[in-house]
């Protein structure tokens, strides 16, 4: 992780997407926000996040944590089940590739405690791998629990008390290689992570689609892919804005 995430193309490209999400809802106060990353692993995120905030990171790995201290980032030891954080201390929370996670046994203990970190008017952004078709053997080497819906994330979302935003899949335009790749291993019996370099010209061409995804995902909610995406916020008190300005209208149904 600590090698690839800075250039290979599935973290460059889900990145960019969450990024283009996230962006809009912390423009109104630029570098004013307190933002915390909830299972940051290695650290890189938190060099992005910090362009919008003031950021720091929590991870129960003391391997990530090490390279947290190698990239010279802001990272503390914790559990998402147990945040090490007073209520309501930041103003935006991520969590990207985490719930899925065979340490995080309760996701829905997991999520009200990412709410109760956030101020009123905070925003939540989850990310996690999406459809149980696509389980392989990458899920396996990296200790995957579960791979969501869409419909899933957003009822654990309104089962903390936030209001969802936007849910969306991503990896979208790259998702029938991915499940043909998938039903393959199955075929083939073949283990290990999808951790890896490609050749350059694919490596230019993955990272290309994913950009253009996120592009697009400022306006559309793409009805199917590898991964889920929702943005959430935290109620405020009636006639109150939150600490960002931003009060975006929300889906309305669970499903």
């Amino acid at each position: 992780m600590f090698d690839a995430e800075e250039t290979q193309w599935w973290y460059a490209g889900m990145r960019a997407i969450s990024m283009a999400l996230l962006g809009p809802a912390l423009a109104p106060r630029p570098g004013k926000a307190r933002i915390l990353d909830a299972g940051c692993g290695t650290g890189h995120n938190l060099g992005h996040l910090s362009r919008l905030g003031r950021a720091v990171g929590v991870d129960l790995s003391d391997d990530a944590l090490r390279y947290c201290r190698i990239r010279g980032v802001a990272a503390a030891k914790g559990s998402l089940l147990a945040l090490p954080f007073p209520d309501a201390t930041f103003d935006c929370v991520t969590s990207f590739d985490v719930l899925y996670h065979r340490w995080v046994a309760d996701d829905r203990a997991a999520v009200a405690e990412l709410a109760r970190v956030l101020r009123p008017g905070g925003v939540l952004l989850v990310r996690v791998p999406a459809l149980r078709a696509l389980w392989g053997a990458h899920d396996e080497a990296v200790h995957s629990r579960h791979r969501y819906t869409r419909a899933e994330v957003k009822r654990l979302v309104h089962g903390a008390g936030l209001e969802v935003v936007r849910a969306s899949y991503g990896n979208t335009l790259l998702f029938p290689l991915l499940a043909a790749r998938r039903t393959l291993d199955r075929v083939t019996g073949r283990h290990g992570s999808d951790v890896a370099f490609l050749p350059a010209p694919l490596e230019r061409a993955f990272r290309a689609l994913l950009e253009m995804e996120a592009r697009l995902i400022r306006r559309v909610s793409f009805p199917v892919g590898a991964s889920v995406f929702a943005l959430a916020r935290r109620p405020s008190p009636p006639g109150a804005s939150g600490p960002s300005g931003y009060n975006p209208p929300m889906e309305t149904s669970p499903r």
